[in-house]
């Protein structure tokens, strides 16, 4: 089984994909690299305004001539004179027993700070580190090593801050960055979906133009297009073009091969009617037969040549309504009713002409054996998701079997010898459904005698 091909993705929805996904991925990009430059800048800050607490802290200690240290700091920040505050100090005097100093807000108590082995000192004696505080909150805290000249003695100077004014800083800006980029990122959303139907605008005009030409209401691209486009409308109506050459081409030779056939024809015929004679008999039954056959053939050819390109659009209703007065013209001694229903809107998607054919041989094929009633109808019809015309002509006639029906189709064959006819009418029908890709089917009607039934492509 040969597995069905993905459906591409459409120029729209790629191009959209495309934006939007650069410009989103840019803005999450943005985002990480200002709340982390925005983050290191703040700690930087945060930091600096801690180191100058503590050169102030260095500075204010000192040692009396017994070794004791003494001083009282003046920072200038209320926060370290407040009971666990969250900002603090304290100055450690290094020995066999600690000798320490600490500011108001840890109230005798202690920093509990950490091993040197799990933070170790810099080049400048100097640490750096995350403590728990003695109110549990987290602290950013400085450690400074200092020795004093006159003694000797190894200090070891703290400051340390409470970090939730930071974080919840840093949280802000990152909220209000996220907010700023989300309306940003909608923005840019919106704009690349406007930008790609802007931009294929051109693309969808070329779209409902060839609507137009297919459905007979155009006959060429006209407009102007942006110069990516315009050589792709070029082409097309040159190949629109090249088509409609072709087809007259074809028509013309048509048209002189009938004309070369059938005037010849034409004399035999005469001349073999002046033979009274079975052998001119005979040569005006062959030439009428030949004549048949031309027809057939030229009108098969007539619509191979147009079928595969852009054709015209023909009404249904005139056209059935011009059959509907001829045949009552015709039959007009026969009483036959005909009836027409014909749905508004019904447009065959080919020549005028090939539907008068396919009428023709229809409805004169069922005035020939109804005995009183013939019904023409129409309706649109969805087939496998393309609309169709579903016509159907229907007599009260005797009708036909189910073998006859097939044996009907065959070109050529005539089931009864008594009707004029060459044999040739439901199978040129057949035919020409054929070429315009639909259908064509007989069988028994409601009304007693055949319905045919026909499917034609519509506009």
């Amino acid at each position: 089984m040969i597995p069905t091909p993905r459906q591409p993705l459409s120029l729209a929805l790629r191009l959209f994909i495309l934006a939007a996904s650069w410009s989103l991925l840019a803005l999450a990009v943005a985002y990480f690299v200002l709340t982390s430059y925005y983050r290191d800048g703040v700690e930087r800050g945060f930091e600096t305004l801690l180191d100058l607490h503590l050169f102030n802290v260095v500075a204010a200690i000192q040692q009396d001539e017994a070794g004791n240290i003494l001083g009282v700091p003046q920072l200038g920040d209320p926060r370290f004179e407040s009971f666990h505050s969250g900002w603090y100090w304290q100055a450690v005097r290094l020995g066999e027993t600690d000798e320490i100093l600490v500011s108001p807000s840890l109230a005798g108590g202690r920093l509990a700070l950490k091993n040197i082995e799990e933070v170790p000192f810099d080049d400048g004696f100097r640490r750096v580190m995350d403590v728990e505080g003695p109110g549990g909150e987290r602290l950013r805290a400085i450690e400074q090593l200092v020795v004093f000249d006159s003694t000797g003695d190894q200090f070891s100077f703290t400051a340390a801050a409470e970090l939730g004014g930071v974080d919840a800083d840093i949280a802000r800006f990152r909220t209000l960055v996220l907010v700023v980029f989300t309306v940003l990122g909608v923005g840019i959303v919106a704009i690349a979906v406007l930008q790609v139907r802007v931009g294929l605008t051109p693309l969808r005009q070329v779209g409902r133009a060839l609507t137009g030409i297919r459905e007979g209401r155009e006959e060429r691209l006209t407009g102007a297009y942006p110069r990516e486009i315009a050589p792709l409308t070029a082409e097309i109506n040159a190949l629109i073009d090249s088509n409609a050459k072709i087809v007259e081409r074809a028509r013309t030779h048509v048209g002189n091969l009938a004309h070369a056939l059938k005037t010849p024809l034409s004399v035999i015929t005469n001349d073999a009617r002046t033979e009274k004679s079975p052998f001119g008999d005979k040569v005006v039954e062959q030439a009428g037969l030949m004549r048949h056959q031309i027809d057939y053939y030229l009108d098969r050819a007539r619509v191979a040549a147009s079928s595969g390109i852009v054709s015209a659009v023909t009404d249904v209703e005139p056209v059935a309504e011009t059959f509907a007065r001829a045949m009552g013209r015709i039959y007009i001694d026969r009483g036959i009713e005909f009836a027409l229903d014909i749905e508004a809107g019904s447009r065959f998607q080919g020549e005028r002409q090939d539907l008068e054919e396919l009428f023709g041989n229809l409805v004169d094929n069922a005035f020939k054996w109804a005995k009183s009633q013939v019904r023409l109808s129409c309706r649109l019809e969805p087939v496998a998701e393309r609309k169709m015309l579903e016509i159907v002509v229907e007599d009260d006639g005797p009708g036909l079997s189910e073998a006859e029906c097939r044996e009907a189709m065959r070109r050529g064959k005539r089931l009864d010898e008594t009707q004029p006819g060459s044999g040739l009418g439901l199978s040129i029908v057949r035919d020409l459904a054929d070429l315009y890709g639909g259908s064509f089917e007989l069988a028994r009607s409601p009304l007693g005698g055949l319905r045919a039934l026909l499917r034609l492509p519509a506009a």
